[in-house]
């Protein structure tokens, strides 16, 4: 009761029509743990718990059942707080545990994740275009997953699809249990006579064809995991070859901004380049997210940009993290190099000079420390990452390049993975390791930068029981 400032119940088997009780609230408009103010969604899990979305206190309470006192989960006052509520007016429980939100006067849906909240629709500001809401009120799922959103000041009802990740991935996104584990001795899947020295960047697409930079001759060298010899060599005009990033479509795109301020795309079909990005400084990451929008990290600028593809202005770059001026602050940056977007477009960087990893959540400038002494759980440390991948369970895998190592995530925090046994040149060491990738099975790739190398660690399938690749 919205205007009572209280939640009422009653029995439907109770015939007495004047039996309601009282679940939740005082009846007095308030900000305690047992008050609320103006609530209006309202669900109720299987344990008989209670969630409200208080919006006049922008927060969502659990009252869990029997208990007059609420616990703020979501809102400035909860205990972990990742996202700041406006009037929050919808509230849904999934069957994993996962929160989904109506934020009415920010215009967007938020859910949960295991790094905090994140917005899932409407991050693009109040509007009435169709990636917009504007004042939304209410929203349920589909068995399909799909959201439906009574968009109120549009006058219309929203429907937001469920991505797959069958048809938007052109890279290798594996889903590992908490357990996985590597052989700790690499196999060279390529040395200096194919990827010169100091190979750079890697990239292993679905189809298991990997792609290395080859800085010393500029170019990208491209080769079947079967193989051992290279089946195509681009070679362009490149000024330093530091990053790129393929898509499901075989085209190549190339960081060349080290003099020539720009990056390519090299068009599979016609085997010809364009421009397709205009820069002041080299790209030491790119990626190309769901929605064909292009990221490239700047490290000498201390800042992510990003365009879309299907813009035709080339003057249009956006900054997606970092001010410009390097620092440490929530949202600053030093030095980041590998980047990493998730299907929510939720933008991981390896912030290499902070020694962190940065979560930037859509529509955020502010980034959450997700890795590193200042995270909020710190279980390991890092000395000037390089490279980020998230898997479809959430698991982080970093490269930890001056450490000389890649450690992941799993139930109980990080741990290494491969390069744990120091710096060095043998079969169980790296040396200034700078990219990685995965192939379809699971192994990992990483140019093993000071070794002047490729090597493949190849993953136990037993230590998770079963693997599946996204397909």
């Amino acid at each position: 009761m919205y205007d009572h400032h209280q939640v009422l119940k009653r029995s439907l088997n109770n015939a007495i029509m004047s039996s309601n009780h009282a679940a939740a609230g005082t009846g007095i408009k308030g900000s305690a743990s047992n008050q609320l103010y103006y609530p209006t969604g309202i669900f109720v899990d299987m344990n008989l718990d209670l969630y409200v979305a208080d919006c006049g206190n922008h927060r969502i309470q659990l009252f869990q059942s029997g208990e007059s006192n609420g616990i703020t989960v979501a809102g400035n006052t909860s205990l972990n707080p990742t996202i700041i509520l406006k009037c929050p007016s919808g509230v849904i429980l999934d069957a994993e545990k996962y929160l989904f939100i109506v934020d009415r006067e920010n215009s967007r849906i938020i859910g949960s994740g295991l790094n905090g909240f994140r917005c899932l629709v409407g991050c693009y500001g109040r509007g009435t275009r169709s990636n917009q809401l504007n004042k939304p009120f209410s929203f349920s799922f589909d068995r399909s997953g799909n959201m439906f959103v009574t968009d109120q000041d549009n006058h219309r009802i929203q429907k937001f699809v469920l991505m797959k990740d069958s048809f938007v991935l052109s890279f290798n996104q594996p889903k590992f249990c908490s357990t996985a584990t590597w052989s700790s001795n690499g196999i060279t899947s390529a040395n200096q006579s194919i990827v010169g020295q100091y190979p750079t960047i890697i990239f292993v697409n679905k189809n298991n064809t990997i792609y290395v930079g080859n800085q010393e001759n500029n170019a990208v060298v491209i080769w079947q995991e079967e193989s051992v010899n290279p089946t195509k060599i681009i070679s362009g005009n490149f000024a330093g070859l530091r990053s790129l990033f393929v898509t499901s479509n075989d085209d190549i795109y190339i960081g060349d901004g080290d003099k020539n301020g720009r990056v390519q795309k090299w068009i599979a079909e016609t085997s010809t380049f364009v421009t397709v990005m205009n820069v002041n400084s080299p790209c030491a990451g790119l990626f190309v997210d769901i929605y064909d929008t292009l990221y490239c990290s700047m490290p000498d600028h201390h800042q992510v940009v990003k365009r879309s593809l299907n813009d035709a202005v080339m003057t249009s770059n956006r900054v997606a993290a970092g001010t410009g001026s390097r620092g440490s602050a929530s949202n600053q940056l030093y030095y980041p190099t590998g980047i990493f977007v998730d299907m929510n477009l939720d933008l991981y960087v390896a912030d290499c000079g902070n020694h962190r990893i940065q979560l930037f959540q859509s529509g955020e400038s502010n980034g959450i420390t997700v890795v590193g002494s200042k995270s909020l759980n710190p279980t390991i440390t890092l000395t000037s990452p390089t490279g980020v991948i998230l898997d479809t369970e959430k698991y982080l895998f970093i490269l930890d390049h001056s450490n000389g190592r890649i450690i992941g995530s799993g139930l109980n925090g990080f741990r290494c993975l491969v390069g744990c046994y120091g710096e060095g040149s043998q079969s169980n060491q790296l040396y200034y390791p700078l990219s990685f990738s995965f192939d379809h099975y699971g192994n990992i790739f990483v140019t093993d930068r000071w070794n002047h190398r490729i090597q493949k660690f190849q993953l136990f399938k037993e230590s998770c029981g079963t693997f599946r690749m996204i397909e």
